[in-house]
């Protein structure tokens, strides 16, 4: 990307705007932020991101929390701030315009953002595709107006854009990147203390990360151990807590069930599902992670009844599961709403902890996928935005 010929000097990037809107956006911000450190060092970045990009010394100009919220009635709560932040963003880069602007997920607030600034003549790119392929597929419209490149996680996402005529690239998932081929169950096992017999299987646990999903699946998670159990006495199950809230969340449901040989982790799902024999989960994006460990899972999710009744007149997916969907069909079960009940729940982990043929298939899709998705993240990122510049400055000559 340095020498685009002897007429054409190199490229050149000076400043480049970025906002964040949580943890995971701030991860794959400062891979980002490294990679184009390292090809421009005099580069500055800012924007809002979080300690990792503010490690690199990124530039924020708000706190990367004020962002961070969740659900239907909470950003509403926060509207007229959030729509006060994005005012002030929108008249700083256009007023002080970068080379480029990346939004990295939290579409509900940099698609609009990176629509004004691009408007205003300086090129978007948005970092995570919404799941526009799974429900309110009208927003590609949107997108199509706001952003000059998508750069997606997933190869199916890729297709997608292509049909709707946006510009995209998939860089694979850092996750992929980063995780081993072939994980550590024994090392997983030490680092949590887990003393287990070879007769014994572990089963992890993985009931949500908010309140409300611990709320309508601990308790059936927990009476699905149980009934395990009763067939398959020699289980150790292993209960990650996603934080101090969860954690006490947890805690007080276990009292209920003073037999179940039980384990509470705070904040290490990724070591509870690496040692584990069998993952149930809630579903969300944990659950790549646990298909990258090689994990067979059983995906469980429940939510109020009129949520539930909105939500599946709006999705068109035939899946909720990443591995689902990655494999394009059904790999791992999945049991929602009704269907998540204690009974279904064990008997799905039942057939998983006896059957090693299915296990072995299983796992043999994993690793397909794991490749599919080990891309480089970073560096390709990276060389799609420049590619990006590079091809604006050779139509508007700029250098």
């Amino acid at each position: 990307m340095s020498e685009q010929g002897n007429s054409i000097p190199p490229l050149k990037i000076k400043r480049v705007g970025i906002v964040v809107g949580e943890a995971s956006g701030d991860i794959l911000g400062a891979g980002l932020v490294a990679e184009l450190k390292r090809r421009f060092p005099q580069c500055e970045f800012e924007g809002i991101g979080g300690p990792r990009m503010e490690a690199l010394e990124f530039r924020s100009l708000f706190n990367m929390e004020r962002l961070a919220v969740m659900g239907l009635v909470e950003p509403l709560k926060r509207l007229p701030e959030l729509l006060s932040i994005r005012k002030q963003l929108r008249k700083h880069f256009i007023a002080n315009p970068p080379d480029i602007f990346i939004g990295i997920d939290a579409p509900d607030f940099n698609l609009s953002l990176e629509q004004s600034i691009r408007a205003a003549g300086v090129p978007t790119a948005h970092y995570v595709s919404p799941s526009v392929w799974a429900w309110r597929q009208g927003r590609v419209k949107k997108i199509e107006r706001a952003v000059d490149l998508m750069l997606t996680l997933f190869p199916f996402e890729e297709s997608f854009y292509r049909d709707h005529q946006v510009r995209v690239t998939c860089v694979g998932h850092t996750l992929a990147d980063d995780i081993a081929l072939e994980p550590n169950q024994q090392g997983a096992r030490n680092q949590l203390g887990l003393s287990i017999s070879p007769q014994q299987k572990v089963v992890a646990l993985l009931p949500g990360s908010r309140g409300a999903e611990v709320k309508h699946l601990g308790r059936v998670f927990f009476e699905a151990a149980t009934l395990c159990t009763e067939v398959l006495p020699n289980i150790q199950f292993v209960v990650a807590a996603a934080n101090e809230k969860r954690l006490e969340q947890i805690q007080l449901l276990t009292q209920d069930f003073p037999e179940l040989p039980l384990k509470v982790v705070l904040q290490n799902s990724h070591a509870v599902m690496a040692a584990a024999d069998v993952v149930l989960m809630a579903s969300g994006t944990t659950t790549l992670e646990a298909l990258l460990l090689k994990k067979p899972m059983v995906i469980a999710y429940k939510m109020a009844w009129l949520s539930w009744q909105i939500l599946r007149r709006l999705v068109r997916s035939p899946f909720v599961g990443l591995p689902n969907l990655l494999a394009g069909k059904q790999l791992v079960p999945e049991l929602l709403q009704d269907e998540a009940t204690p009974e279904n729940i064990a008997k799905a982990l039942g057939q998983m902890l006896q059957d090693a043929g299915y296990v072995n298939q299983l796992q043999a899709s994993y690793r397909d996928i794991h490749l599919s998705l080990r891309r480089n993240a970073d560096v390709a990122a990276a060389d799609a935005i420049c590619e990006l510049l590079v091809q604006r400055r050779n139509i508007h000559g700029k250098a």
